[in-house]
């Protein structure tokens, strides 16, 4: 059975970080905005059928203008994100209407994506239902209290997670019925809900250090110049 492919991808942060007086997803990197770039990315991907858009509020307009102005064929829907990240996520996995379909959540801030990390997250939901992405982590990564050192981690077992993450739509809509009912909001990604809830084994797809997320406007350079 081919179970149908949703992207949702979240494009709702400020960017405070960036510094650069507007929503950093709409920064350009080589004559293409980060947005731009990270929804081409499943827009020209075979495997997936439909592109959502969680958006900044305030920016839906400029996003739609984005939509038409490029022909992306595949944003079916463009809707407003929440106060925060776990919060848009719902919101944007809410819009698959089947619970069996495959759903990849991926951080508009990640444009550099590679259709190999995407085909290998839709091709290993076939046999299980909630995928990581992560890489190697090269530095020793320690744990701190109000600057003070408290533990060093066995860095042969660590690893940096990247995205997209995917699920079955069931599986993640679970995840966040339960981060609601509990009033948890902080999660930072997607299988960290799923890992709290102890909702299923989650399976890990090799990442790409190419896969960089913008976060500082250094990223910005870095980008540019291996782009």
């Amino acid at each position: 059975m081919n179970r149908r492919v949703y992207a949702v991808i979240l494009a709702s942060g400020k960017g405070e970080r960036m510094n650069c007086g507007f929503p950093k997803q709409f920064a350009g990197i080589k004559g293409k905005t980060i947005i731009e770039r990270s929804i081409e990315a499943f827009e020209q991907n075979g495997k997936t059928d439909e592109i959502i858009v969680v958006s900044e509020p305030s920016s839906i307009e400029k996003v739609r203008e984005i939509v038409r102005h490029n022909g992306y064929e595949k944003v079916t829907k463009i809707v407003p994100g929440g106060a925060v990240r776990a919060e848009s996520s719902s919101i944007g996995v809410g819009e698959v209407p089947e619970n069996d379909a495959k759903v990849l959540i991926h951080d508009a801030a990640r444009p550099f994506v590679s259709q190999r990390i995407i085909n290998d997250c839709i091709t290993a939901l076939d046999s299980c239902d909630a995928v990581n992405v992560a890489i190697k982590a090269t530095d020793t990564i320690i744990e701190a209290d109000c600057g003070i050192m408290k533990a060093v981690t066995e860095r042969s077992r660590m690893m940096q997670v990247q995205t997209p993450q995917g699920f079955r739509a069931g599986t993640i809509k679970t995840a966040h019925e339960h981060a609601k009912k509990e009033g948890f909001s902080g999660a930072t990604d997607d299988c960290g809900i799923v890992f709290r809830y102890k909702l299923t084994d989650i399976r890990i797809v090799e990442g790409d250090r190419t896969n960089i997320k913008i976060t500082y406007p250094e990223d910005i350079l870095i980008a540019e110049k291996g782009s």
